[in-house]
């Protein structure tokens, strides 16, 4: 075990997956010399060489449709987007032919390419540098959507991924790169994708998050010691575990859903109709959403505005727990 940072865990794991596969490749603006914007690819290129972590022009429609082409020619592609906003200049790869092209060619062909990028806000970053694109992505048939909330979840969930044989969206969210470190096996390990995680246990309300909101309600929920609340870290976006949302629901009674990006038409509204649909009579409280308003991401001097926070969360758990 090893002390590591959400950077210093997704590096790790893909020099485990390059050391493993030879078919492993890298491809992204600025990632092999520099090592990235972020320094998660840091050292990478002069492990193994041009050949394998490929600098790129900044042009993302081109970075995911050379991808697509590389898994279909055999190789297992990770092309880094610079910052999920950008990611949008490419939608017509994603969309059009990552996410299709198993059912285009009838399973003949399959696509293991995992694409990832920085998403959400919190580090004072323009609006096209804090997007939380994952409702936007999780809406298309043929792609998997995963988002961790810690170093040990991005080391293994990035693993499985690319041991995988489907289109993933690998979103990281820029804020905890460096927020903490934490125990994980310096060996190679996965996360299965598809399950949630139930971080606490309890038995007054449910309170179901990922991402960067994760630390927000752990945060909240220190301040309220007396409050036995169930957390569930989503963990895979799409496909959701809906076993392990549902149980929850009926095990508490309540629940609260928090996530960063917009409320309408949100993973939230998903969940609710989820709830809705398969435990309604075993809920004695509105679903309540806490999530971040339906506009543009503002400018930096706005964010805290925007953002849920603590308060917000915290005024939840009472309001709820008061019904």
């Amino acid at each position: 075990m090893a002390m590591m940072n959400m950077v210093q865990s997704i590096n790790n794991a893909l020099d485990l997956l390059m050391a493993e596969d030879k078919n492993v490749v890298l491809l992204g603006e600025d990632i092999g010399k520099d090592g990235g914007v972020f320094r998660v690819t840091d050292g990478l290129f002069d492990k193994y060489t041009a050949a394998r972590v490929i600098d790129t022009p900044l042009a993302e429609s081109s970075i995911i449709g050379t991808s697509i082409g590389m898994a279909i020619a055999g190789l297992k592609p990770i092309p880094e987007i610079q910052f999920a906003g950008f990611m949008y200049l490419s939608y017509a790869q994603i969309v059009n032919h990552a996410a299709r092209y198993r059912s285009r060619t009838r399973g003949n062909i399959e696509l293991p390419l995992v694409v990832r990028t920085p998403v959400s806000g919190g580090v004072k970053t323009l609006e096209h540098h804090s997007e939380s694109p994952e409702a936007v992505y999780s809406n298309i048939g043929g792609l998997v959507v995963v988002e961790p909330s810690n170093p040990y979840d991005a080391k293994g969930l990035l693993t499985s991924a690319v041991h995988g044989r489907d289109p993933v969206l690998f979103l990281e969210p820029t804020k905890l790169y460096r927020l903490f470190k934490q125990d994980v096996p310096e060996e190679m390990f996965e996360v299965p994708i598809g399950k949630a995680n139930i971080l606490k246990e309890g038995n007054d309300l449910t309170i179901i998050t990922y991402g960067t909101m994760v630390n927000v309600v752990e945060k909240a929920l220190e301040k309220r010691p007396g409050v036995s609340a169930e957390v569930v870290d989503l963990r895979t976006i799409c496909p959701l575990d809906q076993d392990t949302i549902v149980k929850s629901a009926r095990k508490t009674g309540k629940v609260i859903i928090v996530h960063e990006a917009s409320m309408s038409f949100g993973v939230g509204a998903e969940i609710s109709a989820i709830i809705a649909e398969k435990a309604i009579y075993d809920i004695d409280a509105p679903i309540m959403r806490i999530a971040s308003p339906s506009l543009p991401y503002p400018m930096p001097g706005y964010e805290n505005y925007y953002i849920p926070n603590e308060k917000r969360i915290g005024d939840a758990i009472d309001s709820i727990l008061n019904m």
